[in-house]
């Protein structure tokens, strides 16, 4: 093999692992340069700093809110401000109580154990949790029957912090054991989305005009997450299309993708037109509406449902869901006359 095509190779490799990592690049390494959550982050540089005066490792923590605001990067974040190793994992991965004493066990003393979606722990694997996270031992059977036998093993001192976006899913005895605090993450506001895509933008090495900031700000449903997202494609339209990254080209690339001036994607519309349409306007229950769309009724919680109630499109009602005037207007369609009369 001639050294130019070697070289060749090597650099398609490089350019194959840049790209693979592009998120990760993306994401904080240090404090400072987390963006907003300005009140979660002072309560932990607190906590974080009094464990350490103290020598001991922070108490546990619970974060929770909607996807993509930045759980996962808190917990990369205190473990590098504590210098301590991090193990991450999640509620779905943990599918035996075996699991999770193989995990606890390999810890380090002042280790960290990240995870994600713990609400979808089953409630066995939650009760083996409590003494390891009050007392730092874990109680395990060995047999069954009158001949079983309980056997408690000393854990290392450790920091538990986790992520869920259903808090309410998460039980009582659990939720009161996060003794460090359980903090919830707010959506951004639109500077704090064009003081990221900045960051962004350096890092990815493209240059991107205060216009086009303002564009995918005012349209990323408030989350840093979507915000890059739509910064990565706005950038491979531009890259085709020999354009600047400038607001028309935004527009223009965002239309590609179904993204409205609101942010909504096209399940976010069809969601609104399908009240609006198929059921009036609401009050409909979750799984009907669910079974209407063709989706899941977590999708719907999790994904459609916290911007369009942000947005005040929607609002939940004991009754089901139900569309608002400004979701009509947004639709383009005539408010229906007994809604009027609720709002007068």
């Amino acid at each position: 093999m001639s050294s130019k095509t070697s070289e060749t190779k090597k650099s398609d490799t490089k350019e194959i692992n840049d790209t693979s990592f592009l998120d990760q690049e993306l994401r904080p390494s240090k404090w400072h340069e987390y963006i907003g959550q300005k009140a979660v982050k002072n309560n932990l540089n607190i906590l974080i700093r009094a464990a350490t005066e103290r020598g001991t490792p922070p108490e546990h923590v619970l974060f929770y809110g909607p996807p993509g605001l930045g759980k996962t990067t808190l917990a990369h974040l205190i473990a590098k401000e504590t210098g301590k190793a991090i193990k991450i994992t999640s509620g779905p991965a943990i599918e035996r109580v075996g699991d999770l004493a193989s995990i606890l066990t390999n810890l380090s003393s002042g280790d960290i154990l990240f995870i994600d979606e713990i609400h979808r722990l089953n409630k066995t694997i939650e009760e083996i949790l409590y003494p390891a996270m009050e007392s730092g031992v874990l109680d395990i059977i060995i047999g069954k029957g009158p001949s079983a036998r309980t056997i408690q093993l000393e854990l290392p001192p450790f920091t538990l912090l986790a992520a869920t976006t259903r808090v309410a899913m998460i039980s009582s005895p659990l939720r009161s054991r996060f003794s460090g605090g359980v903090f919830k993450l707010e959506f951004y506001t639109e500077e704090e989305i064009e003081e990221i895509l900045r960051r962004s933008a350096k890092i990815i090495g493209i240059d991107i005009d205060s216009g086009a900031e303002k564009e995918i700000a005012r349209r990323s449903r408030s989350t840093p997450r979507t915000a890059n997202y739509f910064l990565k494609r706005a950038r491979d339209f531009a890259q085709v299309e020999s354009r600047p990254l400038d607001q028309e080209t935004v527009k223009h690339a965002l239309e590609m993708l179904g993204i409205d001036d609101k942010g909504l994607s096209p399940s976010d519309r069809k969601l609104l037109e399908t009240m609006a349409d198929k059921f009036h306007g609401g009050p409909v229950g979750l799984s009907t509406l669910a079974a209407a769309l063709s989706e899941e009724e977590a999708t719907i919680e999790e994904f459609n449902e916290p911007y369009l109630l942000q947005l005040g499109f929607i609002e939940r009602t004991p009754r089901g869901r139900s569309l608002t005037s400004h979701g009509y207007t947004h639709l383009g369609k005539a408010i229906p006359e007994e809604l009027q009369k609720r709002l007068i």
